[in-house]
């Protein structure tokens, strides 16, 4: 049993919205298939930070979300900024439980707790976050985090944060996020959202206000799952 995590799978398999036009993505979807199972156990987690679908309503994540459950391994689902399709908690199981997508499930202001850790996080706010719209927003996903992880602790595990948006970037900061971070005692947090070679030699990996900082999007990853370590 082992915890693996990836971001912006951006799958389309149900819609039009091929990543293939962009540098590096060709044929990233069999890419992924051919890298996930190489590595990935049945017995293992692979925790997806986000923008997993272009799907824009729930019922069309049908073929996106029957490509994740052919693949190795329980998948715990975070929200991403291009997940229209995200609905409640309760919908969200429901649909996943109707359709026998039994090995998908949903973190939003719950925990997992998966082979010595605790799997929590949402889905972050952008580092330049500024106007009355945008605080309240952050607000309530710093409220999300927190609630996330207090059901993390309660498992006894370290509490591993998962994002999407990265709490930092090159030079800029989001405070409130980083002193969210460092209040609750989170020393490990991955996160996505970041495409692009000139973007990926920005973003800020290793240590910082002493959180190890991971980026996991997809592209930068080369498409594997990688280790939570």
């Amino acid at each position: 049993m082992a915890v693996y995590a990836i971001a912006d799978l951006h799958l389309s398999l149900g819609t039009d919205k091929p990543m293939d036009i962009f540098s590096g993505w060709n044929d990233y979807v069999k890419r992924l298939e051919n890298n996930w199972r190489r590595l990935i156990n049945e017995s293992d987690t692979v925790v997806i930070a986000g923008d997993v679908s272009w799907a824009m309503k729930l019922e069309e994540c049908y073929e996106d979300f029957s490509f994740l459950h052919s693949l190795p391994g329980k998948k715990l689902l975070l929200k991403g900024n291009h997940d229209y399709w995200w609905s409640t908690k309760k919908k969200m199981d429901e649909y996943l439980y109707d359709n026998g997508f039994h090995s998908i499930e949903i973190v939003f202001n719950n925990a997992y707790a998966v082979d010595g850790i605790a799997v929590c996080g949402t889905r972050g706010w952008n580092y330049e976050s500024s106007g009355e719209k945008d605080m309240r927003i952050l607000n309530r996903e710093i409220g999300r985090l927190n609630a996330s992880i207090n059901e993390a602790k309660k498992t006894g595990f370290e509490p591993v944060v998962f994002l999407h948006y990265p709490p930092i970037y090159d030079t800029i900061v989001c405070e409130e996020f980083i002193e969210a971070l460092k209040a609750q005692g989170i020393k490990r947090c991955y996160y996505g959202h970041l495409h692009g070679s000139n973007t990926h030699k920005h973003a800020i990996i290793g240590d910082y206000e002493g959180i190890k900082f991971h980026l996991i999007s997809c592209d930068y990853t080369e498409f594997y799952p990688v280790p939570v370590a």
